[in-house]
């Protein structure tokens, strides 16, 4: 069961329930794959009206891996999620509430941007 005070969020992706945690490790991953120089930086990189598939594939594999999942992204390019693209962004933005404290309105954009 995932720890929401530590920043972990459960998924159904292939239709195993897996934990995603994005970790220091798993954000200075993520700094890196987009040359941010700041969490603040970072977080900007994903606002609901930036966010792309790619994005979601490499900010989920980073929270996989985060909560120790061997998982490469191209692994998790080929997983599926209930309702496509808008189930994945759903637990992207999940994945950012808990990570960030992003607020519900900003996942409700998110949804939006997708849907």
């Amino acid at each position: 069961m995932p720890n929401r005070f530590r920043g972990e969020i459960s998924a159904q992706l292939d239709g195993r329930t897996w934990t995603l945690v994005l970790t220091l490790g798993a954000l200075a991953e993520l700094e890196a794959a987009y040359e941010c120089k700041s969490l603040a930086t970072l977080l900007q990189r994903f606002s609901p009206d930036s966010l792309s598939a790619s994005d979601m594939i490499v900010l989920l594999g980073a929270g996989l891996r985060g909560a120790g999942h061997d998982v490469t992204n191209d692994q998790v390019a080929m997983m599926q999620a209930a309702g496509g693209v808008a189930g994945f962004a759903a637990i992207t933005a999940d994945l950012l509430t808990a990570a960030f404290g992003v607020t519900s309105t900003e996942d409700d954009e998110l949804l939006a941007e997708v849907s």
